[in-house]
């Protein structure tokens, strides 16, 4: 029985760990739906905009307000949860504050005291986010693709939050022996007067119950990452880094498509020959994207990394003048049709069967395709380097290239470059009157 909470503590921690990297393996399993691309070039830079963007916050502080509220709610977690290496070492071996056998009492006291301070700040931050967020309702946290679950994700992981450092301070506030040594308890010896009067024992087992809850709910909360927008606290560094280097405002050209232009230039070239290294010809199955695996796992990543901050819809034009376009809802659908193609794939053992859906028309429509002005304002406001445009753009091309289902305004002009050389109904003999135009 003297082992019993070791024993306990043990289970618990690889039951907590071990569903986590399950969901990890069906994470990564998801992304890699998505065909392959080469983001291995200028590393040097790569690790400058992670470092930069996701460790360094740079984006978010465009928003002082918000920006600096982010801030202490990153640092303050990750300071804080150095002392979860602690609960796990004393959990397993059952000792109690093993740092102070490691550090003198004065050095361990720097330790908590800022772990305190910390976690008092964090406190002030989650409920400043709360009230901007249900009081002042934001109009970026209520457009219409904020239905009731990404509104209570949001709540739910706030609520989270305050809790976790609640825990923690009453653990360190109840501790007899830490509190005796008047070191680090900056904060948690005022939250002992609470507790005047409440005799040794009761204090023991308000610790334990504190020290328990605060463990468990860190291992319930980093299970409940995978279901939620907050996965983008680990995805935020690899998604920076596979970031989009080239200028925002250049588009990619599909290899196949410019192998037939050039073919098509060169009079001396058989089209319908075999290449000369009796390789086979490379041509795509299908022109752009309508549904998840036709996008890249790069793109695949981004919805997953999404914080739903609604930074991109604040900013685009097009929603800014009402219409349906909404940057944050094109990658909150294509992370909901991922996660839909993931469950099929584990309900077929392995095997996607074909549910009659797809990304558009299903997911995303045609109206929110065509009303981007691809100005690239989305991603230029995200903080986290996603690129909803990419997604849009490759959907569109799906729809001019396979379908021929351009607007009928498009269509006209495409007609025209290719009939008169230029978006205009004027025949070549009639350049002169295109400057009118």
């Amino acid at each position: 029985m003297e082992y019993l909470p070791n024993i306990l503590f043990a289970v618990i921690l690889l039951i907590g760990i071990g569903y986590f990297a399950k969901n990890v393996k069906k994470l990564i399993r998801n992304i890699k739906l998505g065909h392959d691309v080469n983001v291995s070039d200028n590393k040097s830079e790569r690790l400058r905009n992670m470092t930069l963007i996701a460790f360094g916050q740079s984006k978010m502080v465009r928003r002082p307000i918000a920006g600096l509220l982010h801030v202490v709610v990153y640092i303050g977690f990750i300071v804080i949860n150095l002392e979860v290496l602690e609960i796990i070492i004393d959990g397993l071996f059952g000792t109690h504050r093993i740092g102070l056998s490691v550090f003198p009492p004065s050095v361990y006291g720097v330790f908590i005291g800022i772990f305190e301070l910390l976690a008092v700040l964090v406190f002030i931050a989650v409920i400043v986010f709360w009230i901007r967020r249900n009081v002042i309702k934001l109009a970026r946290f209520w457009k219409s693709e904020m239905t009731s679950w990404p509104k209570n994700d949001a709540n739910f992981i706030l609520y989270f939050e305050m809790i976790l450092m609640l825990f923690f301070l009453v653990m360190n506030a109840t501790d007899v022996h830490f509190q005796s040594l008047n070191s680090g308890n900056v904060v948690s010896q005022h939250i002992a007067g609470w507790f005047e009067g409440t005799s040794e024992s009761a204090l023991h087992t308000i610790e334990r119950a504190a020290w328990w809850l605060h463990i468990v709910g860190i291992f319930i909360f980093l299970n409940y990452l995978y279901f939620s927008k907050h996965l983008h606290i680990l995805l935020a560094f690899p998604n920076t880094y596979f970031g989009k280097l080239t200028p925002k405002g250049q588009f990619n050209n599909l290899e196949a498509v410019t192998k037939e232009v050039k073919m098509m230039m060169d009079p001396n070239l058989d089209p319908f020959a075999a290449p000369a290294d009796g390789s086979e010809t490379d041509v795509p199955a299908k022109f752009g994207a309508s549904d998840v695996q036709d996008l890249s796992w790069v793109q695949l990543l981004n919805a997953y990394t999404c914080t739903e901050c609604g930074r991109c819809t604040s900013e685009c034009p097009a929603n800014q003048t009402g219409k349906k376009l909404s940057p944050r809802k094109i990658m909150m659908d294509t992370r909901d049709r991922l996660e839909e193609v993931g469950k099929n794939i584990d309900a077929n053992n392995g095997e996607f069967k074909d549910d009659g859906k797809q990304l558009l028309d299903d997911y995303i429509t045609r109206e929110e395709l065509w009303a981007c002005t691809s100005c690239n304002a989305c991603v230029e406001a995200c903080p986290v380097s996603i690129d909803p445009l990419s997604i849009i753009m490759d959907m569109r091309r799906y729809l001019v290239m396979e379908q021929s289902a351009a607007p009928m305004e498009l269509n006209n002009m495409m007609t025209n470059i290719e009939n008169n050389g230029a978006p205009w109904p004027y025949n070549q003999m009639d350049r002169l009157n295109w400057k009118n135009e």
